[in-house]
Formats: structure tokens, sequence, C-alpha cells
């Protein structure tokens, strides 16, 4: 025999599982009470990766590393040969994929990326030739902050070591 529902019940409420099994009102707690005791819920959600993800990630950064190298996305005004790929993240569909670059000295690094937006049809021509994949996906490059992040924290360290 279940008890009525009260109003807090109506509104919304997220419902925990305890040791008995038993759904009951002094098992409930209110979803909006729950969603504020949790930041990470209040933004989006992020999802886990998957291996997958992880292997045609690499699978493109290796590709893109080699037609940057080889010079083989014939982009102009630009040296590809001096652009390093860091990183690649796939999107879950597998559909778009960052890729986060850095000109060698980083130097010019801003005009650099907006040239390889600019021509990443051209890229992704040459990338399709080099991955057997069903869906290419969409490239969107970025520009590799990890390196200036890792040595402000590296300053920072040995700013309270002194």
């Amino acid at each position: 025999c279940r008890p009525a529902p009260t109003t807090a019940d109506r509104q919304g409420t997220a419902s925990r599982q305890t040791g008995g099994g038993g759904r009951h009102g002094a098992d409930r707690i209110p979803l909006s009470q729950f969603v504020d005791q949790i930041p990470a819920w209040r933004g989006r959600i992020g999802k886990t990766i998957t291996q997958r993800q992880l292997r045609v990630g690499e699978m493109i950064k290796q590709s893109l590393s080699m037609i940057f190298i080889r010079n083989e996305a014939k982009v102009p005004n630009l040296e590809t040969n001096t652009i390093t790929v860091t990183e690649v993240r796939m999107s879950q569909d597998l559909k778009i994929a960052k890729a986060y670059v850095l000109p060698l000295g980083g130097k010019n690094a801003e005009e650099t990326v907006n040239t390889l937006k600019e021509y990443s049809f051209l890229i992704r021509k040459i990338l399709s030739q080099k991955v057997v994949m069903k869906f290419l996906p969409k490239l969107l490059f970025r520009k590799d902050e990890s390196f200036e992040y890792a040595e402000k924290i590296e300053n920072l360290i040995k700013q309270t070591n002194k």
C-alpha cells in the first residue's frame, strides 16, 4: 500500500534507493535541493570518453601530423611542416574532431589557427585519402594552450618554494 503523493512529489523529486529497496515518502529528496548541492549538474554533464573516441582521435592526430610534416596540404601562405598537432578530441558520434595545434615556437599561433580554419576543407580532403572511415569528421582547429598553462603552474610552484 503506497501513501498518496504529496505536492512536493508532483513538483519533481529524485528518488534514491535505500537498503530496503522500497520507494516511500521518507526516501525522496526534492530534485531542486539535490541539483543545488552538486555544481556539475548546473552546466553540461560531461560524458565519458570511449576507447573508440581515443583510437580514432589518435589515428587522425597521426595522419594530420604526417600531412603537415610532408606539406601535402598546399595551404597558401603557411608552412605546415612547422605545425605541431598536440591532441585531437572526437565528439561522441565521431562526426567532429577538434585538433589542438601549435606552430613551432608558438609564433603567430592565432594567424596559423585562423588559416587552418579557413582551409580546413583542403586538409580534410587530403585526410580522406589517408584515413578510411565511414564518415570523415569535420575538422575544427584550436590553439593549444596547455603549454602556457603548464608554464603558469610551474611558475606558481617556483614562487611558493622561494
